[in-house]
């Protein structure tokens, strides 16, 4: 073997018998113990408020199919965040007093919605069917219009508003989540012919209502609308606990605004603008602002504050019949009547300004619904938290168009806003 000594033979039959000595000697080694896995322990159920945000809307909506199965001529049915009001009040008292709920415009109160709208042959006048998933401030406003419903369903069987109006209901077997009512209202009175089919639900701070006018003596199955708006309501609910136990809400910290700093520098958050906070005395909000400031012209009228270099004001609305800070307002609280104001002198929701097309509000915060106050001219971006704490974003035209331009935004305290009354 050319290249391979007699020395490196004997190394290597040396280094082969140490190896299987070494081998001889080695323990037989254990066997390897087997690891159970610990599981983790199952997050503690959530308990708190059934709080509605967002899409979490969207939980409460019946299919298509659904409604075309208590609809049946529903045709063209499209599902929008975009929600248009009324707010006109008026009209002739009913008694009992609790019985014009029925003609109250539900989406007031409401801080938030998901439209559904149909087209129906059941009314000659082709006015839309309409189903509106409504967020409330908080449960409790949801049960307070639900008990008004409820009520109505009890005792307006047959009332009078300016002649006899009947209202043939049912109210649904509900359970600890989940409440429901459906009916149809027939008022034939002060030379007009009003036939309305209509159902109710609620669970948590979600109130549901859907409306089809008709004519003639059609009938519906009341029994069936609310059976299925308190089953999705009771799925709805469930489906957000669910949630919650597994993300449960963090609550963030929102330190005061600095007010020896420029406006410019403040921001606005669901607790307030900059130093001035909601829920504080409205003397003391004022006074943290360190600005000059127009006291009310009227019991229940609003401060304004004047930002030192002139870009512009805020206003600060306390609640009703109380001397807290409701809300404030930086720039115009109107749509019809903006007040040009320079939003870069202006405090700033998450860099989003007054002057600032709408579409940047809708990015920052998506989600949302978009306003539509018919008797105000007014329009906004809406966009509410779980605590009732409500931003928006007033336009100075319909806040569905991307180039709407913000002229004011408003934070307040939906949860201190006053439901309706009826009373006799």
């Amino acid at each position: 073997m050319a290249g391979f000594t007699r020395s490196r033979m004997l190394l290597a039959t040396g280094a082969a018998g140490v190896l299987l000595a070494l081998a001889a000697c080695t323990p037989t080694p254990e066997a390897t113990p087997t690891l159970t896995p610990i599981e983790a322990p199952a997050p503690e159920p959530y308990s708190g408020p059934a709080a509605f945000i967002g899409d979490e809307l969207e939980l409460f909506l019946p299919t298509p199919e659904e409604i075309t199965g208590l609809i049946p001529d529903a045709t063209e049915i499209a599902t929008s965040s975009a929600l248009t009001m009324v707010s006109d009040g008026g009209g002739a008292p009913a008694t009992p007093a609790i019985c014009d709920v029925l003609y109250a415009e539900q989406s007031l109160g409401s801080v938030a919605a998901r439209v559904v709208e149909w087209k129906s042959q059941s009314d000659s006048e082709q006015r839309l069917g309409r189903l509106l998933v409504l967020q409330f401030p908080d449960e409790a406003h949801v049960e307070e219009r639900m008990d008004q419903l409820t009520a109505a369903a009890e005792q307006c069987e047959q009332f009078d508003k300016e002649g006899a109006v009947t209202f043939d209901a049912v109210i649904a077997d509900g359970d600890d989540h989940a409440r429901a009512i459906a009916g149809t209202l027939v008022d034939t009175n002060a030379g007009h012919d009003w036939r309305q089919f209509s159902a109710y639900a609620s669970a948590g701070n979600v109130l549901v209502t859907l409306w089809q006018p008709f004519d003639g003596d059609q009938s519906f199955d009341a029994e069936a609308a609310a059976d299925l708006l308190a089953a999705r309501a009771d799925e709805a609910h469930s489906a957000l606990l669910e949630k919650l136990t597994a993300m449960p809400p963090v609550v963030e910290d929102l330190p005061a605004g600095d007010a020896s700093k420029p406006w410019s520098e403040w921001a606005i958050t669901v607790a307030g603008v900059g130093p001035v906070r909601l829920g504080e005395p409205v003397e003391t909000a004022v006074a943290a602002a360190g600005v000059s400031a127009t006291p009310p012209e009227f019991a229940g009228g609003w401060w304004t504050l004047e930002e030192p270099g002139g870009a512009g004001s805020m206003l600060v609305f306390p609640v009703e019949g109380g001397g807290a800070v409701l809300g404030v307002t930086v720039g115009s609280d109107r749509s019809s009547l903006p007040d040009p104001q320079d939003g870069a002198g202006l405090p700033a929701a998450d860099g989003i300004r007054v002057g600032d097309p709408v579409s940047a509000a809708v990015a920052a915060y998506p989600g949302g619904t978009t306003v539509r106050v018919i008797s105000s001219a007014d329009h906004w971006y809406a966009v509410p938290d779980r605590d009732g704490r409500l931003l928006r974003f007033r336009t100075d035209r319909d806040a569905g168009d991307p180039q709407a331009t913000i002229v004011g935004i408003t934070v307040e305290d939906a949860t201190a806003w006053r439901g309706l009354r009826f009373t006799d």
